[in-house]
């Protein structure tokens, strides 16, 4: 297919968001040079687009930043008329699921800290998704309580025991 003609597919309006996810991925996938499969599937509001594939490292990037990116661009381009009810997540070999978990980790060990020491902890600065998977997940826990606080990109959580004064002394 020549590159004129794949630009053609990823605008045609006659795509739909899957569809285009699709494209859109497919070309990101052979512009790296890597060999992954590409599935979309749409439930719940989120319309999820899985790699699977060797190496997908690449794809991920440090710390998820490549990964992060591309989802960003994904939610612009299949939905560029700005913010949509459908929700645009990019997964790599289960790298999502991996991440959550270890955010899990890291929410449990921020709130321990917080409750032994009965003073708020400051996690590290996160992306909003990211930020919510630790909010509703120490929320269950029942006795610690979370806000965000800075601006982003450095925008981060802070973990409090309940009851306690929770302003940050991430700056003092």
């Amino acid at each position: 297919m020549s590159e004129s003609r794949e630009q053609e597919d990823l605008t045609e309006e006659d795509l739909d968001p899957p569809e285009l996810l699709v494209e859109l991925l497919e070309e990101i996938v052979d512009g790296l040079g890597l060999d992954a499969e590409v599935a979309v599937s749409e439930a719940d509001g989120v319309l999820t687009g899985r790699l699977e594939g060797e190496e997908m490292g690449l794809f991920i990037g440090r710390h998820g930043q490549t990964i992060d990116a591309v989802q960003h661009l994904a939610q612009r381009i299949v939905f560029p008329d700005g913010p949509s009810a459908v929700r645009v997540v990019i997964d790599a070999n289960g790298y999502r699921e991996r991440r959550a978990e270890a955010l899990r980790g890291e929410a449990d060990d921020a709130a321990e800290d917080a409750i032994s020491s009965g003073k708020p902890v400051d996690l590290n600065p996160l992306p909003p998704f990211e930020r919510k998977i630790v909010h509703e997940y120490l929320r269950e826990r029942g006795d610690v309580e979370t806000h965000s606080e800075g601006n982003e990109p450095e925008r981060y959580l802070v973990v409090s025991p309940l009851g306690v004064e929770s302003s940050s002394d991430r700056f003092t």
